[in-house]
């Protein structure tokens, strides 16, 4: 094996994040090296079918003049390669080099792929947090009925004039209920043990959420009891407005724990035509589907909008391995993204994936922060916390301990013109 030695940093992972991290630790002036498992960078959105999306405007995913055209999966896989362009990044990617192993040494981290051993000082996980799709382990008899995860559907066409069941109470599965009606299905059936928060609207989806309002809030300093109040107030009226009570949560919207979902139009507009279960599916036999209730559906094509989980073990830690969720994983670290199991490790998709922000944004943050505290500032010292640290208070979690970045003082008057200010039409600066 070629073994190679004396690396400030070792990213691994080729999406968005990583690629983020790569351009800031270049800027640092740091030895470091991108190794990512598959022939071409782009992480989860390389992999996923060309009708998958973002949650929000175009606007708010991209950062300075990157190019992006739209929302989907083509344009956001190649706003992520115009990174590596742009900042001349390809020299130090490593691609057809998946991680088997990484495990702490004397130096830092000994980390291993199929044809090389590398040490680097510091090391980002930056695998993403959706990496691995959930489909549940039911029994199947015979089973004729035709499955898909939300990440596999690869032409929702194959929606048109069939019986379709979709399962999951999330963002996934509110995608494939809009799917469903956008295509043409005969009939839609929905099986959910319960549901996420959402925004109802008959917007756009990208227009059903504005993280640009949150920020304005955030940085006038309004509590967060008000805050919950005024969004439990709102969300409550667009679910009673839109007509579905029934699958609002049982409990309030709370911003510091849950993310708020953009509501999709066709599900919305549709909802008196779900076939609607609450439970969970036990069996799949034939065309039938038998739930854990006893009710049986016929179906033709089933679709799993049951989310991710997230896999880490490259990394040994049991810990990890035993999380049940991303917020699990980003509280046992300091200021959210620093390890507490494991010394010079940041877990970088945890603190981001699944809260109320643009990942870019985010990601863009956090690595510059990252490449201050490598660089020898105590940035990320906050004790772990199970809270969300959601959009521009990511900012404020950042700026008083990273002073190289964020000036004192001057920091909060540029964050609150970009608040109050920066145009809706145009991206955010790159940090």
């Amino acid at each position: 094996m070629d073994t190679k030695e004396g690396l400030d940093l070792i990213i691994v992972g080729g999406g968005i994040g990583g690629v983020i991290c790569l351009k800031y630790a270049k800027d640092a002036g740091l030895n470091a090296l991108l190794l990512e498992r598959a022939e071409r960078i782009g992480g989860l959105w390389r992999d996923l079918p060309s009708w998958q999306d973002i949650q929000f405007r175009k606007e708010d995913w991209t950062l300075g003049t990157l190019p992006l055209a739209g929302e989907d999966q083509p344009n956001i896989l190649g706003n992520i390669e115009a990174w590596a362009e742009r900042f001349k990044l390809s020299p130090y990617i490593r691609l057809n080099a998946p991680v088997t192993s990484a495990r702490p040494c004397e130096n830092g981290w000994h980390i291993t792929t199929d044809a090389a051993t590398h040490e680097a000082k510091w090391l980002i996980a930056a695998t993403g947090g959706h990496n691995r799709p959930v489909v549940p382990q039911v029994e199947r008899i015979d089973s004729s009925i035709l499955e898909y995860h939300s990440s596999a559907l690869p032409d929702p066409e194959e929606l048109r004039d069939k019986r379709v069941t979709v399962v999951g109470g999330g963002a996934s599965a509110y995608d494939l209920l809009d799917l469903c009606f956008a295509h043409g299905a005969r009939s839609v059936a929905w099986i959910y043990r319960s549901t996420k928060w959402m925004r109802p609207t008959r917007q756009s989806k990208h227009l059903g959420t504005d993280m640009r309002v949150l920020a304005r809030y955030q940085m006038l300093c309004l509590p967060a009891s008000m805050l919950h109040r005024l969004s439990n107030k709102d969300l409550r009226a667009r679910y009673a407005k839109a007509g579905i009570n029934e699958v609002m949560p049982e409990v309030d919207f709370d911003i510091r724990h849950d993310q708020l979902i953009p509501g999709r139009p066709g599900m919305i507009k549709n909802f008196a035509q779900i076939e609607r279960h609450r439970g969970e599916v036990s069996s799949l036999s034939g065309k039938t589907i038998k739930l854990s209730s006893g009710e049986e559906l016929e179906t033709d094509l089933l679709l799993w909008g049951t989310g991710y989980s997230v896999d880490f073990g490259f990394l040994g830690l049991e810990v990890l391995n035993k999380a049940r969720n991303l917020n699990e994983i980003s509280s046992r670290c300091y200021s959210r993204f620093l390890s507490a199991d494991a010394p010079n490790l940041f877990l970088l998709a945890p603190g981001v994936l699944d809260t109320n922000t643009s990942t870019p944004w985010a990601y863009a943050h956090v690595a510059k922060s990252i490449m201050s505290h490598i660089g020898g500032e105590s940035v990320f010292v906050r004790p772990p916390s199970h809270a969300f640290t959601n959009h521009f208070d990511l900012v404020k979690l950042l700026a008083p301990q990273d002073r190289g970045s964020y000036p004192f003082g001057i920091w909060y008057l540029k964050y609150l013109w970009l608040a109050l200010f920066h145009p809706w039409r145009r991206p955010m600066p790159i940090p």
